[in-house]
């Protein structure tokens, strides 16, 4: 397996090297380095949305779920991000309508010119940068972890951590977001053919699919109805999360970025419609190994049954394949997340092309050296945790939504209210405010309170229209 491993992993890096020197140019604009030039393909665009909405945490963190929680994750995330395909087609049509008149280099300066006024970026780059940097983390925590288990005593975990980190920042500060986009693609086809060879793997190892899910009924019947064995997936849970998805291209700049970076409209959609095919295959092949896992190794620990069931119970070409696959989603997944977080800090700075360009190559540095950090503090927890960057930067929803949507400057009591529903998760997430009140998820309660917020706002603005 070491030697598939060299193979396959230095082919990996070859590609890396190949989409770095391609991408780069000397006398580049910021626009270039920075968003591509805002002239992203179909192909292209479904393989790096993909890559950048799935992750370590799909690849690692989704199986785990399944094992531990039961059938009920394939509503939290296969019916929720079905959804989401349909929003990004509506919310890519506004945004991009938007962005017409007036520009873009990032959300949060994006933001700043729709309300006049620099409040609103600052809230949306804070709270980008409070949920990404862990979510990033989570990315580098996850293989960390998976390779600690797998070559135990070789290198500790935080030498995976600053393998993986180092080759993230060279890449991107050599090729910029185009370097970034190649590798998507390059990640995004590694990952749909891995997962569904080690998905086939565990099938096989039961014989059908009937048969899988009929050991698992005999061993553990939890797993397979809501709310699941450990009574996580509830109605609340379910409700919350769809809308923390869904919203996912709006709040998470990442993918923002990616829905304007879109070469057309028709390309958008295309786009979205094929994401929304990649997901179900993908979160499809997690049930299998989920399933896998929760009859060979009920009781073992993430890491361990993620090494068995990823790793060693498979052949050595797609074992060594998977744990290529896995360092490229981390790779591609925490790029995103960093580079994204660049982007914004760019949007908000003021300057020559050349002195911002140089003050966001070192925010990229400082961004990584955080989220490394933030890897090495991280829980195995990963579906979770990443479930927790989306909510917590779904808050910024309403400011975005009334900044792409109102044809006047939105009211600043907005930013009140999302920044209102962001200092009451940070609470919740510090164990100062309680996750559940009456009987209610916190998360829950709070996405009532945003809905309800903005409905007074449109009710408030049409009645002073019309007096």
């Amino acid at each position: 397996m070491i030697t598939w491993v060299i193979i396959l992993g230095s082919l990996f890096i070859l590609a890396l090297v190949i989409a770095s020197v391609k991408s780069y140019k000397k006398d580049r604009t910021l626009d270039e380095y920075m968003l591509a030039g805002l002239n992203i393909g179909p192909t292209i665009g479904v393989l790096t949305f993909a890559a950048a909405l799935f992750s370590a945490f799909i690849f690692m963190g989704m199986p785990d779920m399944f094992r531990t929680h039961g059938i009920g994750a394939w509503i939290f995330l296969a019916i929720s991000d079905g959804a989401m395909v349909f929003f990004i087609i509506w919310f890519g049509y506004h945004i991009r309508k938007k962005v017409k008149s007036t520009g873009f280099k990032g959300v949060s300066g994006f933001l700043n010119d729709l309300y006049g006024s620099k409040l609103p970026g600052y809230l949306f780059f804070i709270t980008a940068f409070l949920f990404l940097v862990p979510y990033a983390a989570i990315q580098i925590r996850g293989v960390s972890i998976f390779f600690g288990a797998t070559f135990e005593g070789i290198l500790p975990d935080w030498s995976w951590a600053l393998i993986i980190v180092s080759i993230m920042l060279i890449y991107a500060e050599v090729g910029g977001f185009k370097a970034i986009i190649y590798s998507d693609a390059i990640q995004g086809t590694i990952l749909l053919i891995v997962i569904w060879l080690i998905g086939i793997t565990c099938i096989k190892a039961f014989g059908s699919v009937e048969s899988l899910f009929a050991k698992v009924e005999e061993i553990k019947p939890a797993l397979l109805s809501v709310p699941g064995p450990n009574g996580l997936f509830t109605v609340q849970f379910l409700i919350a999360s769809f809308f923390a998805i869904i919203l996912i291209p709006v709040t998470q700049p990442q993918l923002t970025s990616r829905v304007v970076a879109m070469r057309d409209f028709r390309s958008l959609s295309r786009m979205a419609v094929s994401l929304g095919v990649f997901a179900i295959l993908i979160i499809m092949s997690t049930a299998f190994i989920g399933m896998y896992g929760a009859v060979k190794y009920p009781d073992a620990s993430s890491a361990d049954y993620l090494a068995n069931a990823l790793l060693f119970d498979q052949k050595e070409v797609v074992g060594a394949l998977a744990m290529v696959g896995l360092f490229a989603a981390c790779l591609s997944t925490t790029n995103a997340q960093i580079f994204a977080l660049g982007t914004e800090l760019r949007s908000l700075m003021k300057g020559s092309d050349k002195l911002v360009l140089r003050n966001t190559r070192i925010g990229l540095f400082v961004f990584a050296i955080i989220a490394l950090v933030f890897s090495t503090l991280m829980s195995d927890e990963l579906a979770l945790l990443a479930r927790t960057s989306f909510t917590g930067t779904s808050m910024m929803a309403p400011v975005v939504l009334f900044g792409v949507l109102s044809r006047k400057k939105p009211s600043r009591g907005i930013l009140i209210l999302s920044a209102t529903g962001l200092i009451i998760l940070l609470l919740s997430l510090l164990h100062v405010v309680p996750q559940h009140i009456g009987g209610m998820r916190l998360d829950f309660l709070l996405y009532i309170y945003l809905a309800l917020g903005s409905l007074g706002f449109i009710l408030f603005r049409k009645s002073t229209e019309n007096n």
